[in-house]
């Protein structure tokens, strides 16, 4: 099956009001380009050199979100034109984006990232954490950012029970959350699933789900 194909296949599966960021990580720009041809518009990256190194490659109408662990230094590279930055885990970061962004005259929105699995490798803030930023002075001084809602990456297992558990959980805290607005913090967006639990992420309310490997084949991590 084509990517072409594949990509059709999951879009025709998913409901209307969830949207697919198609993750291209190693993956080669002509790959890219065959996704754009079938009619994806939004793709997302790990790793901010990967996606600066491609982005002036493909067309200007992409969308392109950062999925990864983000690193205050590398900021500045993708701040002209980064559409969504899922993994906001700090204050520190989240003032370094404002800075970034302001310098481009943009507004860039951005996920709280969530720690929601037990894995000690996962990235992510307590829902505490999260209170607190959007609760302090500092945050009501930031004007080039724009919470949009709360990422979260699932435990890596075949325990769906568990993962659902943990699903559930950052619906819970989006709810929790959603219930503070203001003129950079307005809720719409909860990031979770990816190829091998997307399904039972939109179940559990998930709003976006990121998919790779079911659409392009497997990774080559030698890249």
């Amino acid at each position: 099956m084509q990517i072409k194909e594949r990509l059709t296949q999951i879009i025709s599966e998913l409901p209307q009001d969830v949207t697919l960021v198609a993750v291209t990580k190693t993956m080669p720009v002509s790959v890219i380009q065959e996704a754009y041809q079938a009619g994806q518009r939004i793709f997302g990256e790990n790793k901010v050199q990967e996606m600066v190194h491609k982005q002036p490659e493909l067309p200007n109408d992409i969308e392109w979100h950062m999925i990864g662990h983000v690193q205050r230094n590398k900021v500045k590279y993708m701040a002209s034109f980064v559409s969504l930055i899922h993994g906001v885990e700090s204050l520190k970061l989240l003032k370094e984006i404002d800075k970034q962004a302001r310098k481009q005259e943009r507004i860039i929105d951005c996920l709280f990232q969530i720690k929601i699995a037990e894995e000690d490798s996962k990235f992510g803030m307590s829902v505490e954490g999260a209170v607190e930023i959007l609760n302090s002075d500092i945050f009501k001084e930031l004007k080039h950012i724009n919470i949009k809602g709360v990422m979260g990456m699932a435990t890596f297992t075949q325990n769906k029970e568990q993962i659902k558990r943990e699903f559930d959980y950052l619906k819970s805290t989006y709810d929790q959350l959603s219930e503070f607005k203001s003129f950079n913090c307005n809720f719409e967006i909860i990031s979770m699933g990816m190829s091998g639990d997307y399904q039972l992420a939109i179940d559990c309310g998930s709003t976006l789900v990121r998919i790779g490997s079911s659409i392009f084949g497997p990774r080559n991590y030698s890249v």
